[in-house]
């Protein structure tokens, strides 16, 4: 009988995704709550890096089976205007059974805003949900 980390041996090392998005008055930080700027928030750009980390593996995964993020660990050295477009971009650097390992950066335009690194672990949907 096949184990989950069976069925997730295809998650590999260099898989990528970029995620983009355009900087609104939704996801400042004034909007946000995370600062008194309108300026991309810091919390808009991590969840952004996430969405990118989720959708590289995404393909992968069993059926039934997701991602969730464990620890997310960022720099935010830049800010970004209204109306600016920003992208995401997530590696894989480590696989270990169900932790997967990301080097994520975000950038308007060719200037970095953000870099860091992110761990998601692999979990079956529905038993997930139980613990609720």
């Amino acid at each position: 009988m096949q184990t989950i980390n069976d069925l997730i041996a295809m998650i590999e090392t260099g898989m990528k995704h970029i995620s983009e998005m355009t900087v609104t008055d939704q996801v400042t930080a004034v909007a946000m709550g995370s600062g008194d700027l309108p300026v991309l928030a810091t919390p808009a750009m991590m969840a952004l890096m996430e969405n990118a980390a989720m959708l590289a593996v995404a393909h992968e995964l069993p059926e039934g089976c997701t991602t969730v993020g464990g620890h997310i660990e960022s720099s935010h050295v830049r800010p970004t205007a209204v109306g600016d477009k920003v992208v995401a971009i997530a590696e894989v650097t480590r696989v270990d059974g169900k932790k997967v390992e990301f080097a994520v950066a975000a950038y308007a335009g060719d200037t970095l805003i953000g870099e860091g690194t992110h761990l998601r672990f692999v979990v079956d949907r529905d038993k997930f949900l139980s613990r609720l």
